[in-house]
C-alpha cells in the first residue's frame, strides 16, 4: 500500500500559554504603543529588547515590524543612500533585495555554492563594487563567517546580517547576527519565534543604534529605548534622521518573549526533525544532500537538497509525485517565481547579469519546511516519500539513456 503524509506543512505550533497570558493582560491594559506607559511600567517593547541582546550578545536591541524592516533599517543606519550598490546574494528571498530597493539602491547579486551559501570567490570579485554586503543566510546555511568577515574587513565593506532563518544559530559558538555590523531577525510565523509579524535589530555601534532609533518612529522620545544607545549618541543624529515608522507594539512584544526563552530546547527539537529526514534522503540515487560544516550550529525548520544536473521537467515530476502522497517540496530553480521561492533574475526591477555557476545550482535546489507539529514519525515518513518518488523519476529518466551511451535526461541543462 503507498504511504501518504496527512499533515500540514503550515501549521505552527500554538503560541504558548504564558505568552497568551502576557498578550490578554496587554490587551486589558489598553497600552499596545510602546510608548504608552502607566508610570513606573516598563513597556513590553522594552522588556523583550533588553532581553533579546544580551540573549544574543549584543549591546543594543531595537524591535519593529517586520524582518524586512529591520533590513532597510539597518541600510540606512549604515549610510546607504539611493543610487548606491549593496552586495547580496543571488540565492535568496525577495524581501532582501526588496529592502535594498527600499532605500533606492542597487542590489549586485553574488553567486551561490553548492552548499547553498554565498560564493567566497565571487564576493571577493565583486567586492569594488560596492562598500555595504547584505548577507543572507538563506535558509539557515551559514558560509564559513570567519573568511567572510576576513575579506570584508581586508576590503573595507560592512556587513549586514539577515538571520531570519538563523535566530539561534552560530558559527564556531558564535550567535548569528553578531558578526557583522548589524544583525536583523524575522518574527513571522514561519520564523523560529512567531508574532505574526515582526523584527529585531541588534547591534554593538552606538551610533548606528541611535540612528535606527531615531528612523523607527521613536520621536524625541529615544531615552524610553533601556536597550538603547546613552543619550549622548543622539545629540546630532536626532536633528537629521528622518521617521520612517515601524515600531513594534507591545502586544507582538508580550507573545514573543515567552517564547525567545523557549529558542535553545525549539532549536533542539527542530534538528532532531531535520537530522531524522536528511538519514532517509541519505544515499538516495540522482539526490545530493547538504552537508552541513561541524563549525555550524544549526536550526533546521527547513529542509534542502539538491537534484544536480536534472532537467527542470524531471524536477516537478518529483514535486507533483510528491504532492499526490502529502509532501509539499518548493522548488527554486522555475522560470516563474512561486509562492516564496525565486531566482535572482525573477526580481526585474535589477538589472543582474547571468551567473552560470549559480544557476546550475539554483536549478536543483528543493527546499522543505520542518514545522515543530511534525512528529520523528512524521519526519521518517516524509524521508521515505522524497526518496521513492527522486527514485523513480531517476531510474525512469536513467532507463531512456540513449543506447550509444549519451547523455541521459538527468545531467542536462534545467534552465
Amino acid at each position: 500500500m503507498t504511504e501518504v503524509f496527512k499533515g500540514s506543512f503550515t501549521q505552527q505550533e500554538p503560541i504558548p500559554e504564558e505568552a497568551i497570558e502576557a498578550a490578554v493582560a496587554v490587551m486589558r491594559s489598553g497600552r499596545l504603543h510602546r510608548y504608552n506607559t502607566a508610570p513606573g511600567e516598563i513597556a513590553e517593547t522594552v522588556l523583550l529588547e533588553q532581553e533579546f541582546a544580551p540573549q544574543m550578545g549584543a549591546k543594543y536591541c531595537l524591535a519593529v515590524a517586520s524582518g524586512g524592516y529591520a533590513m532597510a533599517t539597518a541600510l540606512r543606519a549604515v549610510g546607504v543612500k539611493p543610487g548606491d550598490r549593496v552586495l547580496t546574494n543571488a540565492f535568496t528571498l525577495a524581501p532582501v533585495p526588496g529592502a535594498i530597493a527600499a532605500v533606492g539602491a542597487v542590489p549586485v547579486f553574488v553567486g551561490v555554492t553548492e552548499q547553498l551559501v554565498i560564493d567566497l570567490d565571487d564576493l571577493a570579485a565583486k567586492a569594488e563594487q560596492a562598500r555595504v554586503l547584505l548577507l543572507s543566510h538563506m535558509r539557515g546555511h551559514l558560509a564559513d563567517m570567519e573568511a567572510l568577515m576576513g575579506l570584508c574587513d581586508a576590503s573595507g565593506i560592512t556587513v549586514i546580517e539577515d538571520c531570519a532563518h538563523t535566530m539561534g544559530a552560530a558559527w564556531k559558538g558564535v550567535p548569528s547576527g553578531t558578526q557583522g555590523k548589524v544583525g536583523c531577525y524575522s518574527c513571522q510565523t514561519y520564523k523560529h519565534v512567531n508574532s505574526g509579524e515582526g523584527g529585531l535589530f541588534i547591534t554593538d555601534d552606538a551610533e548606528v543604534a541611535a540612528r535606527a532609533v531615531m528612523l523607527s518612529g521613536s520621536y524625541m522620545m529615544y531615552e524610553r529605548h533601556l536597550a538603547g544607545p546613552p543619550k549622548e549618541a543622539y545629540e546630532t543624529i536626532r536633528y537629521e534622521t528622518p521617521n520612517i515608522s515601524g515600531r513594534m507594539d507591545n502586544l507582538r512584544a508580550a507573545i514573543l518573549r515567552p517564547q525567545l526563552r523557549q529558542l535553545d530546547a525549539q532549536r533542539e527539537k527542530w534538528n532532531a526533525r531535520y537530522y531524522e529526514i536528511e538519514r532517509g534522503l541519505r544515499d538516495t540515487p540522482g539526490l545530493t544532500v547538504i552537508e552541513r560544516p561541524e563549525e555550524e550550529t544549526i536550526v533546521g525548520s527547513s529542509i534542502q537538497f539538491l537534484l544536480k544536473g536534472w532537467r527542470g521537467a524531471e524536477v516537478q515530476e518529483v514535486v507533483g509525485r510528491c504532492l499526490k502522497r502529502g509532501v509539499e517540496l518548493k522548488w527554486f530553480g522555475g522560470a516563474e517565481p512561486v509562492g516564496f521561492t525565486s531566482r535572482y533574475d525573477s526580481w526585474r526591477y535589477v538589472d543582474a547579469p547571468r551567473m552560470p555557476a549559480s544557476d546550475a545550482v539554483l536549478a536543483g535546489i528543493i527546499d522543505m519546511r520542518v514545522p515543530l507539529t511534525f512528529s520523528l514519525e512524521d519526519c521518517a515518513l516524509i524521508a521515505r516519500i522524497i526518496r521513492a518518488e527522486v527514485s523513480a523519476v531517476y531510474q525512469g529518466a536513467m532507463a531512456h539513456r540513449p543506447p550509444d551511451g549519451g547523455s541521459s535526461p538527468v545531467g542536462t541543462k534545467a534552465f
